[in-house]
């Protein structure tokens, strides 16, 4: 849910979830694609992706850039259709959407295929790149992704206010309901009479977006790294999975590595004093050095979101979250290099991607501590009001605005959004269809945490739940493919099946705090 850059997302912070499949894709995919037949162009669009064994058909659609107004003109959404491998026509089709907002699908379809081989076998496969992003037309707002991470609060708080101007009247056109209705256009385009969906990480907020807006349109649904409509606008399930993810790697570590209760005391006197006496920490980048200021809110960020990308990926392997016990030892006992090496190693991925689609979907969308039409003033009001009646510890290690200064989509980072030209929040409160519904979160995932999944989970009738014990965010970066591997078996059947594949997860590796 949280922020990631538009070209790798929220606890990507700076590395896509797909794009870390990329990397674990065997070398023996890189070969050379079957030959296409696509029945809407008679040459392939430079952008069309090409995956090993799998026709793959491409179209871009003109769709209203706001719905119901003609006069703002149109936006081109592009997608790719990777076909069944089969003979015989598909038994269904997948629609994914890999997080964000603003995360790209298009170029991903070879990891998609990679990790849903199996599916692939008689299921196509429909990537959407949401208007503004990848492929499709680019709707600027001028702020990057380097810009808005790197900066301090109240410039994120400017950030947000200057790309709304800058957008305009064209800030209505970035909602989750306006992306799903183009997936359903591009589906009645391909003349699909129903699609699967499956969402990770944001994608879990849009797919009952579009479940709520076109329920006859959907056979069933996967959400991975999920979250709810109804989410909490001061972030506080994050909180307090931080300090139960850090308890888990200390627990599991074998050798025992750290002691948890002791680690998150380190925290809480890491973040206290960060909260008064802030770091500067210089991060390169491929677009220069930032000079981060480094304060509670940044160690937050850090925490929930960084911390939790790629968890399980190569669980032999040094990992953030595996460093931080030992980081935040040190930093405790007078050493801050290990943290402010982590810091540094994380931020150096810092890019211009634009954030229009990630700052407008998040500020029109989300729920907030405040009602839209209210003016500057009393958004404040009730905004500090909402912060001051947080129960002692709901925020775990870290103070109630320390935590929340801490996201990139909620707390106080929209209360300069205008109630002119900005369309409602997205309804929490909605009828979603009674079809098969599997929902899975990584129990060290503190971006989308356990609580979240659940509460997304309890939005639909009969739905599945699962805890992934040893991942983060999204619990498909596990290489064995059992998590995509039960997806896959959910989607075609809408039955769990046998999920003992999950006990061998093994558990992340932890650096050895010494005393």
């Amino acid at each position: 849910m949280t922020y990631k850059s538009s070209t790798a997302r929220r606890a990507g912070v700076a590395v896509g979830i797909t794009a870390v499949m990329v990397s674990a894709l065997p070398a023996a995919t890189a070969t050379a694609a079957a030959p296409m037949n696509r029945p809407e162009a008679t040459a392939a669009p430079a952008w069309c992706p090409t995956v090993s064994g799998h026709r793959v058909d491409c179209g871009r659609l003109d769709r209203p850039l706001v719905a119901g107004k003609p006069k703002s003109g149109t936006v081109k959404v592009s997608y790719a259709v990777v076909r069944h491998s089969a003979p015989g026509p598909a038994e269904g089709t997948v629609a994914v959407n890999p997080g964000g907002p603003g995360e790209t699908a298009v170029d991903k379809a070879e990891a998609f295929a990679w990790g849903l081989e199996s599916l692939l076998k008689d299921h196509d496969l429909l990537l959407v790149d949401p208007r503004g992003t990848g492929t499709s037309q680019p709707i600027p707002c001028g702020v990057t992704d380097a810009e808005y991470r790197f900066g301090t609060r109240a410039q994120q708080r400017a950030a947000v206010e200057r790309c709304a101007r800058n957008l305009g009247p064209k800030v209505a056109g970035y909602t989750s309901a306006a992306t799903a209705d183009d997936i359903d256009a591009i589906r009645a385009r391909l003349g699909v009479p129903q699609l699967s969906l499956y969402g990770l990480s944001y994608g879990t907020y849009l797919m009952p977006v579009y479940a709520a807006r076109h329920p006859e349109r959907v056979r069933s649904i996967v959400l991975s790294g999920a979250y709810p409509l109804a989410l909490d606008p001061l972030a506080r399930p994050s909180a307090q999975a931080v300090s139960s993810s850090l308890k888990r790697v200390c627990e599991r570590s074998v050798p025992v590595a750290c002691d948890g209760e002791r680690t998150v005391k380190d925290l809480a006197t890491t973040a206290a004093r960060l909260r008064t006496e802030p770091m500067t920490v210089p991060v390169t980048t491929g677009h220069g050095v930032h000079q981060k200021r480094f304060t509670e809110d940044k160690l937050a960020n850090l925490l929930f979101e960084a911390a939790s990308s790629q968890v399980g990926l190569e669980p032999d392997k040094p990992s953030l979250l595996g460093q931080l016990p030992r980081a935040l030892d040190r930093f405790v006992k007078g050493d801050a290099a290990p943290l402010r090496k982590l810091v540094q190693e994380e931020g150096r991925t810092g890019s211009t991607v634009d954030q229009a689609p990630y700052i407008a979907v998040t500020c029109n969308d989300y729920r907030k501590a405040w009602p839209k039409d209210a003016p500057l003033s009393e958004r404040w009001r009730q905004y500090n009001a909402a912060l001051a009646s947080v129960r002692p510890g709901a925020y775990g290690a870290f103070s109630a605005k320390g935590f929340t200064e801490g996201t990139t989509d909620a707390g106080d980072v929209c209360i300069g959004w205008p109630r002119e030209n900005t369309p409602d929040p997205q309804p929490t409160k909605v009828e979603l269809p009674d079809v098969p519904v599997l929902v899975l979160s990584g129990d060290l995932d503190a971006n989308t945490p356990v609580a979240s999944g659940r509460k997304a989970a309890r939005q639909f009738r009969g739905s599945r739940f699962l805890t992934v014990r040893n991942m983060g965010h999204v619990p498909e970066l596990e290489q064995s493919r059992c998590v995509t591997g039960i997806s896959s078996r959910f989607l075609r059947t809408g039955e769990l099946g046998d999920t003992s594949c999950l006990r061998a997860l093994p558990p992340i590796t932890v650096a050895l705090v010494r005393g």
